[in-house]
């Protein structure tokens, strides 16, 4: 028997796998969401998300396709590894996404191609057509050049193309460097870790949504305040040490993660 069903729970709670119904909604994750489902509806354009490792930067673009998944209007391509080598590679792999046919193979046949769909899709057939890119992080100088190539695409009053981008701050340097790029930002957000207060709520709505509903907490506040200490507040590694705390728990015969448990992982971390 798995040892989230010894403890009361139906699903696993503390997967890192982005699945956008674990999603906690902290201030900063509620704000961020919002405020993208504004750009996006609004049509302003670009978008730029920044959080470092592990603050939930993947797990947020999952609730946001979530979030227009019953709206026809809006249609989402999502690219998971942008370390595209050259632009070439680039367009030809957003060719083949929007699902269109150049004239002929060369990287300006490519932008005409999808400027003419975007036109098409956003003009003649009223959608909404949003890029989401996450790990933008690996986004090179030519690509980056590429892509402000195509948010030019435009009529009088809305971009044809939405772009969203998750990628760690180490992008901002390279869009500085970048001519007429950063003021093309309609949204830049950071996402910051948890606090304590939230630290402790993620862990209560995460046991939630995995089906715990006993009215004695599992995890103590001792403990609780030992991984935020540990953690810091990144959601990641939250998760990480909480699967590990529920496992040990069970091992040991006990109904609680009590701050001994968690002292005795976070020494092994320390020790690895």
């Amino acid at each position: 028997m798995s040892y989230y069903n010894v403890l009361g729970l139906d699903r696993e709670p503390f997967s890192t796998s982005p699945d956008p119904r674990f999603l906690y909604h902290s201030t900063t994750h509620h704000t961020v969401l919002k405020r993208l489902e504004i750009a996006i509806r609004l049509r302003r354009g670009l978008s730029i998300i920044l959080g470092d490792i592990g603050t939930g930067k993947t797990t947020l673009s999952r609730a946001l396709l979530q979030a227009f998944k019953d709206d026809s209007d809006f249609i989402f391509h999502l690219i998971l590894d942008p370390g595209f080598k050259s632009e070439y590679q680039f367009l030809l792999s957003l060719v083949k996404m929007f699902d269109i046919t150049p004239n002929f193979n060369s990287t300006i046949d490519f932008k005409e191609a999808i400027e003419k769909y975007l036109f098409q899709k956003g003009v003649e057939e009223n959608k909404t057509i949003i890029l989401l890119i996450d790990e933008g992080q690996k986004i090179n100088f030519e690509n980056l050049e590429a892509l402000r190539t195509l948010l030019n695409f435009e009529t009088n009053e809305f971009k044809l193309l939405q772009l969203v981008i998750m990628a760690q701050v180490e992008l901002l340097p390279r869009i500085s460097r970048i001519r007429n790029f950063s003021d093309r930002v309609a949204l830049k957000y950071t996402i910051n870790p948890l606090d304590e207060i939230e630290t402790k709520e993620m862990i209560e709505f995460r046991l939630k949504q995995a089906g715990f509903s006993s009215s004695e907490p599992l995890f103590s506040n001792e403990a609780i305040k030992l991984i935020y200490r540990f953690t810091q507040g990144y959601p990641r590694k939250i998760s990480m040490l909480c699967h590990d705390a529920l496992e040990t728990t069970v091992m040991k015969g006990e109904q609680r993660v009590t701050e001994e448990i968690i002292d005795g992982l976070t020494r092994e971390r320390v020790e690895a």
